[in-house]
């Protein structure tokens, strides 16, 4: 595999970029022209120090980018899946006021990974969400997770003299 031919503009550009301050850059542009003079990957990636994989990947995105990957692209995901829409928020605050021992849990409190859990379990969700797609959802109803975390309540009946502040 080697890199396609490149124009003496494009040629002219990454040899300009040998002196670029990015470490991303210059590894990209030595990696093209030592393609370019006629090295495989393998042999790149030993003079240069890294994996065999990343030569191939930079000339892939030469090959489909052209100059453009000569920088690097953001690795934030360009969009997220949620998991829980407006209309399933309301249903998962209907489960948070429910005891987890309602859905045979083995504790009287949410913890997240275990909402996101039961959520997937009584179908709220295509598929198990992550603990931050339930924070999310939560944060979307205007609420904290701190709030509902407490939010299960004991089935005892409660003592008048505890709740009323007088001496006991």
């Amino acid at each position: 595999m080697y890199v396609r031919a490149c124009t003496p503009e494009e040629r002219r550009q990454l040899t300009a970029s040998l002196r670029s301050s990015d470490a991303f850059t210059l590894r990209r542009c030595q990696i093209l022209l030592a393609s370019a003079r006629g090295q495989r990957p393998a042999t790149i990636a030993r003079h240069l120090g890294c994996a065999t994989q990343s030569v191939r990947n930079a000339l892939h995105a030469f090959d489909t980018r052209g100059l453009a990957s000569l920088h690097a692209q953001a690795r934030r995901p360009k969009r997220t899946r949620l998991g829980l829409d407006a209309a399933k928020r309301e249903p998962l605050r209907a489960l948070l006021h429910q005891s987890p021992r309602t859905f045979g849990k083995p504790r009287s409190t949410w913890p997240l990974a275990l909402a996101a859990a039961v959520c997937w379990e009584q179908g709220l969700t295509p598929y198990h969400v992550s603990i931050e797609n339930i924070r999310q959802a939560l944060k979307r109803l205007g609420l904290r997770w701190q709030r509902a975390k407490s939010w299960s309540t004991s089935p005892d009946p409660p003592d008048a003299r505890q709740n009323s502040g007088a001496p006991v």
